[in-house]
């Protein structure tokens, strides 16, 4: 074989080995923004790299495949949904006090289906796995519910936490919109 035959085949061999790598990355990037929904450019943009968000996300990834995530039986799933109609019921006659039980009960949920209810931070990105498109919803409530707790929230804020609370309620309340059901 000629030196310029083997030159030729060692240059296409490791052109397809470039081409696998960045195939097999752009593929990486597109099952992680699939999965993450909005959430994969939120944390992209606050990492020092685009490398580092994902490595964040798959992180996330990991730490939530560790969870016993399970659904709620449908007695358990009516009780909240029986909650959720007092707090909001609630609202009427004492909004910043329903707020605040909104977050308990979204808080509680979050529990009695398995994810960690420690912090913020953590119930955030836990969420973000399978919850990355509502979880701004979430969000934007937590935030109105500071702002509450100082008094500082309007009418209209505490409101519009309500709806945003209800977003992540509902989602989790139905297990993420799987169709699987635990027994009564």
């Amino acid at each position: 074989m000629s030196t310029g035959t083997l030159l030729a085949i060692i240059i296409a061999v490791v052109v397809l080995a470039l081409i696998a790598v960045a195939a097999s990355l752009l593929m990486r990037r597109r099952r992680l923004r699939e999965r993450f929904g909005p959430e994969y450019e939120r944390t992209v943009e606050g990492a020092e790299s685009r490398r580092a968000g994902e490595r964040e996300l798959k992180a996330r990834e990991k730490r939530h495949d560790a969870l016993d995530i399970k659904p709620l039986p449908d007695v358990t799933r009516d009780r909240y949904s029986r909650e959720w109609s007092s707090v909001q019921q609630e609202f009427v006659d004492r909004p910043e006090d329903a707020v605040h039980d909104a977050d308990r009960l979204v808080t509680s949920l979050m529990h009695e289906r398995g994810y960690p209810t420690e912090g913020f931070q953590q119930q955030a990105e836990v969420l973000s796995v399978e919850h990355g498109r509502t979880l701004e919803h979430y969000r934007a409530a937590h935030e109105i519910e500071t702002l509450s707790t100082s008094s500082r929230a309007t009418t209209e804020q505490l409101r519009g936490a309500m709806v945003h609370y209800r977003a992540l309620f509902d989602e989790l309340l139905s297990d993420g919109g799987r169709t699987q059901h635990a027994p009564s």
